[in-house]
Parts: C-alpha cells; sequence; structure tokens
C-alpha cells in the first residue's frame, strides 16, 4: 500500500503560524486517512519553530530554490531569518518521506514550506507568487509528486498509477 506524506495542518493539527489547522473532510482524503495511508508532517514545527510563531515568507521572487542554493533567505515580518528552521524541516520530510517509501505528497498551498504552485511573495501584503514552497521543492527534487489539497482527484488518479506500476 503506497503510503502519502501530508502535511499536519490538513490532518487536523493545529500547527499552523496562527496555532490552527486547516482540516480537509474531502471524501478521498478522509479515505485514505481510514485506510491508514496517510504520513502527516509539519516541517515548520518538526524544523524547530514553535506553535505560535511569526508569519515568514520566501524574501523575494527568486523563490525556494535560490533559498535552498544559499541565495534567499525565509523572513519574518520584523525581518528575522527563519530560513535554518525551514530548511532542517524540508529535510526531515524528504527523510521521512524517503524512510517510509513515499512516492505522493499533499501539502498545504501558499506555505513558505508546503506551497505547491504558489507561495506569499515576501512582502506581507497577502501577495502570491509562483512557485513552491521549500519542502516542496526538495521532494520534487527526489521524484515525490506533490499535490495541493485541491488537487485530490489528481492525486487518487495518480496514486492509482504507482499503485499499478508496482502490482
Amino acid at each position: 500500500m503506497e503510503r502519502i506524506l501530508v502535511s499536519a495542518c490538513l490532518m487536523g493539527r493545529a500547527v499552523r503560524f496562527d496555532g490552527r489547522a486547516k482540516p480537509t473532510d474531502h471524501e478521498i482524503f478522509l479515505r485514505w486517512r481510514d485506510e491508514g495511508r496517510l504520513i502527516p508532517f509539519c516541517p515548520e514545527v518538526v524544523g524547530g519553530l514553535p506553535v505560535p510563531r511569526p508569519p515568514a515568507e520566501i524574501e523575494d521572487a527568486r523563490g525556494a530554490r535560490a533559498v535552498l542554493e544559499g541565495r534567499a533567505r525565509i523572513r519574518t515580518p520584523e525581518g528575522r531569518d527563519v530560513t535554518a528552521f525551514f530548511l532542517a524541516g524540508a529535510r526531515a520530510a524528504l527523510h521521512a518521506a524517503l524512510d517510509q517509501g513515499v512516492r505522493l505528497a499533499v501539502l498545504k498551498e501558499n506555505s513558505p514550506s508546503c506551497g505547491v504552485h504558489r507561495v506569499f511573495d515576501g512582502s506581507f501584503t497577502g501577495t502570491r507568487t509562483p512557485g513552491p514552497g521549500l519542502t516542496t521543492l526538495l521532494l520534487q527534487d527526489h521524484g515525490i509528486d506533490v499535490f495541493t489539497e485541491d488537487e485530490l482527484p489528481q492525486a487518487r488518479k495518480r496514486l492509482a498509477e504507482l499503485e499499478a506500476a508496482g502490482a
């Protein structure tokens, strides 16, 4: 049975920066939970950040790739550099995924860690910019397919393909 790495906040865990969760009750997600497929993970908490915590954003349009390469930082609105926490969490998420043989993840969109298609742009104005978060990028770089909580039908299709190929 394929296991799926998921953002812990989607499982109802209060781990977000504001101390809240963002649970999903989509029938696909609930079925996977009941089947025991889901591996909840919050890279920011595992990386050492508290709950609650100040919001953080990738500092500019260079994005997560620039953070991985040491050319950009992740900062709070006050300018505190929290990059090391995000890097530690992303690496821990990758390690957990590889240890469990995960080939598919469902992560929370817009997060500087878990965003799949977009993240906040570093201005702390609510403006989003295209590109993945740090954890998503690292997972993708290692061949793990990553979907948002709004792409569960596509994730279900990919899961069926992975299971058919492995059968």
